[in-house]
């Protein structure tokens, strides 16, 4: 079973956003909506996206500049949807960061399929390997399941996308900032600790010797890895 990829529509025409909200919602996938760069901020301090659909004209600012801000933080896909068609925004748009630019008006079937593309593209490895096993443990991602030696094991929310995260990029050291930013959120105000707290948990719930972890390991200086060969 495939996962529900969450969306974000950061755009002011509302008729649009919830004609595109419904067939997405139709599909599949899980669609909040933001009508200016305000209200998409304030949303991203509190929820993860898998794909950020943007306008370029927004009320209170230009979709290339939101784009800016959210590379800081984040790697989230972008695609621009505007109806600005000239081959100067285009590029801009790709220049500062999208991934994808689709002109308005546009096709729901083709907007479908960029988002998809792009999906796959930037998820591959969690769209094609839902079950990833180190040690004892195995996850299933899609199922957002964790069982140890067979049993069961319950996580929190925040507990299974961090080791969900980590099990999607495994074998690869990666920054505190950056976990950060992919599991609370690129806006988040959450204070650094609170990723080391939960890396505790989820050490003593997965590890045989949470002092001396095997998997779930620290990256001087850095951040943390899932070491799944050991």
């Amino acid at each position: 079973m495939q996962p529900k990829r969450n969306l974000l529509i950061i755009d002011d025409d509302a008729d649009l956003s919830m004609i595109i909200s419904d067939m997405l919602t139709d599909q599949g996938f899980g669609v909040t909506l933001a009508p200016d760069s305000k209200t998409a901020f304030e949303i991203l301090t509190t929820k993860r996206f898998d794909l950020i659909l943007l306008d370029i004209n927004l009320p209170d600012a230009l979709g290339f500049d939101v784009c800016k801000e959210l590379r800081r933080m984040s790697e989230v896909p972008v695609i621009f949807a505007s109806a600005r068609t000239s081959e100067s925004d285009r590029i801009s748009g790709l220049d500062i960061g999208g991934d994808d630019y689709i002109e308005k008006p546009f096709s729901l079937r083709e907007l479908l399929s960029r988002i998809n593309a792009l999906l796959r593209r930037t998820y591959g490895f969690a769209e094609n390997n839902r079950t990833v096993t180190f040690g004892g443990v195995t996850v299933d991602i899609g199922a957002r399941t964790v069982t140890k030696n067979g049993q069961q094991i319950n996580l929190s929310l925040k507990e299974f996308d961090l080791l969900s995260y980590l099990c999607e990029h495994p074998d690869t050291a990666i920054a505190k900032d950056k976990l950060l930013s992919e599991v609370w959120g690129a806006f988040s105000e959450v204070a650094p600790t609170t990723l080391a707290v939960h890396m505790r948990w989820l050490r003593e719930k997965l590890e045989d010797d949470p002092a001396e972890p095997r998997h779930l390991k620290t990256v001087y200086k850095m951040g943390y890895i899932l070491e799944t060969k050991n």
